[in-house]
């Protein structure tokens, strides 16, 4: 006799947690058995006595989390996790791609990786042809002279933006 109940997926959601407190929900997320990605970039600080590199969130306040429906409450009920980051009035659903390509960005070193809170309009779209994040496709802006890759996760209203050379772009047909 086969199982008649299909096995529930999990799906990569995301977290408000409290202020500088990223670190500490994935520690306990992860003490839970729960898969959770914090996004974290090497940053130098400095004090007034001395400079140190750092691990900073690279989004401050924000926690991925691939769940199952029935852990859904477990997360809420951890320390420091305010609430889900909705969409539409639902807990936003992150693709895998997105997560992976968020990943990918941040094993590579020849660029770096910046976060911007404004609201682009849309520009053209661009793949990039060569180098770490070959394959990637998104909005490019261009900002301060610089050439800009954006990848743009609707879902959580947060744009990614990594400085690519131009070299390394091809412009995509508009969609229709």
């Amino acid at each position: 006799m086969t199982n008649s109940h299909p096995k529930k997926q999990k799906v990569w959601r995301v977290v408000y947690t409290r202020s500088r407190a990223e670190k500490k929900v994935h520690a306990d997320l992860t003490s839970q058995n729960i898969e959770c990605f914090l996004p974290l970039q090497k940053k130098l600080r400095q004090w007034k006595d001395r400079k140190k590199w750092v691990e900073m969130p690279l989004i401050s306040g924000y926690c991925f989390i691939n769940i199952e429906p029935s852990e859904y409450e477990k997360v809420l009920q951890t320390d420091n996790v305010v609430c889900y980051v909705t969409f539409e009035g639902k807990p936003a659903r992150i693709p895998h791609q997105q997560i992976d390509f968020l990943k990918q960005m941040l094993r590579q070193s020849d660029f770096e990786v910046e976060i911007c809170r404004e609201t682009f309009e849309p520009g053209k779209r661009a793949e990039i042809i060569s180098g770490p994040l070959i394959g990637l496709q998104g909005e490019l802006l261009s900002c301060r002279g610089n050439d800009r890759f954006v990848l743009r996760i609707e879902q959580i209203n947060t744009v990614f933006s990594v400085e690519v050379p131009a070299s390394q772009l091809t412009a995509l047909p508009e969609l229709v």
